[in-house]
C-alpha cells in the first residue's frame, strides 16, 4: 500500500514537473517589439494604420538610433524594446545557408532542396513557380517561428542570362525577358501571400495547383505579407569577372533600347504585377553611374512603377561607389549619395560606419534618414512583426511539421522530372528497358556528389546522389569517377572507368559543370568540358558495348558538339543542378517511368562565341563590326541548340483551333500629329505603345489542339513566338508571346489558350527606348502552325 502511495506521489510529482517545464520552456523569440512593459507606445497599437505607426517609431529615435537601422543586422534599442534584426536571408530555391539571417541548429535541421532556378525555368510551368515558391515560403516562416530564420528573404535572381558564361546564370530562368518576367510573377506572389488549402486546381502536371491567395487580417493599408521577396540585381548585372573586370568595378554601357525591353522588364513586372516588397541594387554602374547611386534608376521604381518596398544594396555595394568605382572623393560621400538616390539599407557596415560623419558635415540630413526608414519600418509593418508575440500570430502554428514534408520533397521531384531536357535521342535508345539492364555502370565525379543543387543552397532533407537513384531499377550499378574532380586535370582515373564501362550492359556518363567551374564571384572563359572531361566521354564511347548515354549538369551552356556528332553517343540529357530528389528524376526518364518534357530556357551557343567580350552589354547583332548579338532574339551566329529544344519520347501535334487575323487599333485623336511625323521618318510604319488608348483592350486568344500521337503519356511545351511584319531597325527576329505546359495522355488530345496582349509582347523599344508596335502582318508561330494577324489603323 505504501509502496502504491509512493508511486502514485511520484507520477503525480512527474506530472508537474512535466507541466512545469512545458510552461517554462524558451521562446524561440524571447524579444519582439511591442511586449510588456513596452507596448502601451503608438506604434504598438495595431488599430492604427501602419503609416502612422511608422511614423510613430521614427519619431521616438535618435540621430544614432536611426543610423542603426541602416545595415542589414540592426542593433537592439533596448529603452524603446526594439530587438535585434537580421534582414538577410536566402531562399532561392530552398532555404539557403548563405544570409546570416539561416541557421540549422535549432529543430529544423535542413529544408527541402529543390532544383536550382534554371532548370525549374526549363518546365515552362507557372503553376509549378508558384507552388515552389510557396512550398519554400512555409518552410521559411516554420523556421522564422523556430527562431532560425528571419521574415526578409532576398530572393528571386532575375536578370536576363545575357552571356553563357556568367558563373550565376544558373540562378536566372534563362535569357527570355518573358519567361523571366513570369518567374517573378509566380515567385514573388507565391512566396510573400498565404495560400489557402481549399480552392486548389489542378495543374498541367501532377495535380500541384495554385491555390486562392488569402490573407486573415483586415488591413486598410493594403497588402500585408507572410514574408518579403526581393527582386536582384537591379539592374544589367550578369558579370563576375573577366579578365580584370569584375562586378564590383564593371561600368555596363546599356543603350536605351535594351534598357527597356530587355534588361528592365522583369523587374518592372516583379514590382507592378508581382507587388515584391524589396529590390536590390546592384553592384556594378549602369552607364557610369553605380547602380545604389543612381537616382534616375531609383526614381523610377517608385514614381513610374509605383515601388512602395525597401530598397537594399548588394553587400558592400555602397562601399564599392567609393573603393571601386571611384564615383565619390569620400566614403561620407558614397553613403550620402546612395541614401539621397534612393537607397535604404545597406547589407554590410558601411553605412553605420560613415552616415554619423557624413550627418555632421551636413551631407546627410534627418529626412534623408527619415525617408529611407519609412519604407524599411512599413515592410516590417506588414509583416506583422510590431504586432506583438508571434506564438500568437496567423502563423505561429507552423513548425517543423511543415518541413521536408512529403508533399514537397515530391514537388521537388516533380519539378526535376518536368525541368530535366532530352537534348538527342538517336534511333530512339531511352528509354531503356529495365528488363534488358542487368549492369549499369555510372561514371563521372558529379555522379557521387550529394543533393547537387548548385548556388545558394540550404542543407537538404536527405543527401542523395544522382548515382543513388539508379539503385532500386539496376541492382548491380558500378561507379568510378573517372576524374579526381570536375576540373578533370588528369587521366589518371580513366582505367577504372574504362573497366567497368566494358563490363556493363550499358554506360551512363555523367560530366559537366560544378561550382569549381560557375558560381558568384566565378566565370566561365570557355563553353567546352573542363579538362580531360571529353577526353573521358569518348574514350568510355569507344569501350562501351554499346552507344552511352551522356549526362550534363551545370546550369551554364557546353559546347558538346562532339556528342552531338558521335553515333556512339546515343542521347544527351541535361540535369543543371535537380536537387536532392534529381537522380530519382533521372533515373526514372532514362528507365521510361517519366517522359521528358523540358525545353531549353536559354541558347546553347558554340566555344567560338567566347571571341565576344562579356562586358559588351549589346543585345543587337552589329554585323558591320563582327558582332553577332545575344540570345534567340538577336544572335545571328552558329550554335548547337536553341533556345525551347527538349526532346520527347512521344510526339506532338498541334492544330490551331481560333484565332482573330485582323486587329483594328485606335489613337487618341491629339495623338494623330505624333505618329504622322513618326510614319513620315520611316517608309515602315508603327505607333507608339503609349499612344494606344485603353491598348489592355486589344488582347486576344489563341485556341489550340494539342495531339499526343505516340504511346506514352506526355507532357509538351507550347512556345508561341512572333515575328514582326517588317524590317524595323533593332526589331527581335523572333520573340517569345506566350507558352504553356499541357499534359497529353497517349493518343489523346487536349484543348487550351494563349493569351497574346500585343502592345506589350509584340511591341519592342526603338532606339530611344520608347515601346513602339509595328504595323502589318505578324506570323505568330508555334510548333508547326503559322498563323498571319494583321495589326492595323
Amino acid at each position: 500500500m505504501t509502496k502504491n502511495i509512493h508511486l502514485l506521489f511520484l507520477l503525480i510529482l512527474l506530472h508537474i514537473l512535466g507541466f512545469s517545464i512545458h510552461l517554462t520552456k524558451s521562446n524561440p523569440h524571447p524579444q519582439f517589439p511591442c511586449q510588456p512593459p513596452h507596448h502601451k507606445y503608438p506604434f504598438c497599437n495595431k488599430n492604427l494604420p501602419i503609416s502612422t505607426r511608422v511614423k510613430s517609431l521614427i519619431s521616438f529615435l535618435t540621430i544614432d538610433e536611426k543610423i542603426l537601422h541602416l545595415s542589414d543586422n540592426t542593433s537592439s534599442i533596448p529603452r524603446l524594446g526594439l530587438p535585434a534584426y537580421e534582414w538577410w536571408s536566402e531562399s532561392l530555391h530552398g532555404i539557403g545557408t548563405n544570409g546570416p539571417g539561416i541557421n540549422f541548429n535549432g529543430p529544423i535541421k535542413g529544408s527541402t532542396s529543390f532544383p536550382q532556378v534554371i532548370l525549374t525555368a526549363a518546365a515552362f510551368n507557372r503553376t509549378l513557380w508558384h507552388s515552389i515558391a510557396s512550398a519554400i515560403a512555409v518552410e521559411a516562416r516554420a523556421m522564422y517561428n523556430t527562431g532560425q530564420a528571419g521574415l526578409t528573404f532576398w530572393a528571386p535572381n532575375i536578370n536576363v542570362f545575357r552571356d553563357p558564361r556568367w558563373g550565376r546564370g544558373q540562378e536566372t530562368p534563362g535569357e527570355d525577358p518573358m519567361v523571366v518576367s513570369a518567374y517573378a510573377i509566380e515567385y514573388v506572389t507565391g512566396f510573400q501571400e498565404l495560400n489557402s488549402k481549399d480552392n486548389k486546381e489542378s495543374s498541367d502536371d501532377h495535380g500541384f495547383g495554385k491555390t486562392r491567395r488569402v490573407l486573415k487580417e483586415d488591413d486598410a493599408d493594403g497588402d500585408r505579407l507572410m514574408l518579403s521577396a526581393c527582386c536582384k540585381h537591379f539592374t544589367a548585372y550578369d558579370l563576375e569577372k573577366w579578365g580584370d573586370v569584375t562586378r564590383y568595378n564593371f561600368n555596363a554601357v546599356v543603350t536605351k533600347q535594351d534598357m527597356e525591353d530587355t534588361f528592365q522588364a522583369p523587374f518592372r513586372s516583379c514590382i507592378q504585377q508581382g507587388k515584391a516588397s524589396c529590390l536590390m541594387c546592384t553592384y556594378n554602374s549602369v552607364n557610369g553611374v553605380p547602380a545604389c547611386a543612381d537616382t534616375e534608376l531609383l526614381d523610377k521604381v517608385r514614381t513610374d512603377w509605383g515601388f512602395d518596398g525597401y530598397i537594399t544594396s548588394d553587400c558592400d555595394a555602397v562601399a564599392t561607389i567609393y573603393e571601386n568605382h571611384n564615383y565619390t572623393k569620400t566614403p561620407e560621400d558614397a553613403v550620402a549619395v546612395a541614401l539621397k538616390a534612393g537607397t535604404n539599407i545597406n547589407c554590410g557596415t558601411y553605412m553605420l560606419r560613415h552616415v554619423k560623419s557624413a550627418f555632421q558635415q551636413g551631407n546627410v540630413l534627418e529626412e534623408d534618414l527619415d525617408r529611407a526608414l519609412q519604407y524599411l519600418f512599413a515592410v516590417q509593418f506588414r509583416l506583422g512583426l510590431f504586432d506583438g508575440d508571434p506564438a500568437d500570430g496567423q502563423f505561429a502554428n507552423f513548425g517543423p511539421q511543415d518541413v521536408c514534408t512529403s508533399k514537397n520533397l515530391n514537388l521537388a521531384l516533380d519539378a526535376a522530372r518536368q525541368g530535366i531536357v532530352l537534348l538527342k535521342n538517336d534511333k530512339k535508345f531511352l528509354p531503356l528497358d529495365k528488363r534488358c539492364v542487368s549492369t549499369l555502370a555510372i561514371v563521372g565525379p558529379m555522379a557521387n556528389v550529394s543533393s547537387p543543387g548548385g548556388t545558394y543552397s540550404g542543407v537538404p532533407c536527405k543527401f542523395k546522389s544522382i548515382r543513388e537513384g539508379f539503385h532500386r531499377h539496376v541492382n548491380r550499378t558500378f561507379h568510378a569517377a573517372g576524374c579526381l574532380d570536375v576540373g578533370c586535370n588528369s587521366t589518371a582515373g580513366f582505367q577504372d572507368a574504362i573497366t567497368i564501362a566494358k563490363e556493363a550492359d550499358y554506360v551512363i556518363v555523367v560530366a559537366g559543370l560544378d561550382l569549381s567551374q560557375e558560381t558568384e564571384d566565378h566565370d566561365r572563359y570557355s563553353l567546352l568540358l573542363p579538362g580531360y572531361q571529353t577526353n573521358l566521354v569518348t574514350t568510355l564511347a569507344a569501350e562501351s558495348k554499346k552507344p552511352i548515354i551522356l549526362v550534363l549538369t551545370g546550369g551554364g551552356p557546353v559546347d558538346v558538339s562532339f556528342a552531338e556528332k558521335d553515333p556512339r553517343i546515343a542521347s544527351i540529357l541535361w540535369v543543371a543542378y535537380p536537387g536532392e530528389t534529381g537522380g530519382k528524376a533521372l533515373s526514372e526518364i532514362i528507365f521510361g517511368y517519366q517522359n521528358p518534357g523540358g525545353k531549353l530556357p536559354m541558347t546553347w551557343y558554340l566555344e567560338s562565341f567566347t571571341k565576344v567580350p562579356m562586358t559588351d552589354m549589346n543585345m543587337r547583332a552589329d554585323p558591320a563590326n563582327g558582332y553577332p548579338g545575344r540570345t534567340y532574339r538577336f544572335y545571328t551566329g552558329d550554335l548547337l541548340y536553341g533556345f525551347g529544344h527538349g526532346l520527347s519520347y512521344t510526339s506532338f501535334s498541334s492544330q490551331l483551333l481560333s484565332a482573330p487575323s485582323r486587329l483594328s487599333l485606335s489613337l487618341a485623336k491629339s495623338n494623330w500629329k505624333r505618329s504622322i511625323l513618326a510614319q513620315e521618318h520611316s517608309r515602315l510604319g508603327y505607333i507608339h505603345v503609349d499612344e494606344v488608348p485603353n491598348c489592355s483592350l486589344s488582347k486576344f486568344f489563341i485556341h489550340i489542339s494539342v495531339m499526343n500521337d505516340g504511346d506514352m503519356d506526355g507532357s509538351h511545351v507550347l512556345l508561341l513566338f512572333s515575328s514582326v511584319p517588317q524590317n524595323i531597325q533593332g526589331a527581335p527576329q523572333k520573340q517569345l508571346v506566350g507558352f504553356d505546359r499541357v499534359h497529353v495522355p497517349a493518343r489523346k488530345s487536349v484543348e487550351t489558350s494563349l493569351l497574346v496582349d500585343p502592345c506589350e509582347v509584340l511591341s519592342f523599344a526603338n532606339d530611344q527606348g520608347n515601346r513602339i508596335l509595328a504595323l502589318g502582318e505578324y506570323t505568330l508561330i508555334l510548333d508547326d502552325i503559322e498563323h498571319v494577324v494583321s495589326i492595323e489603323m
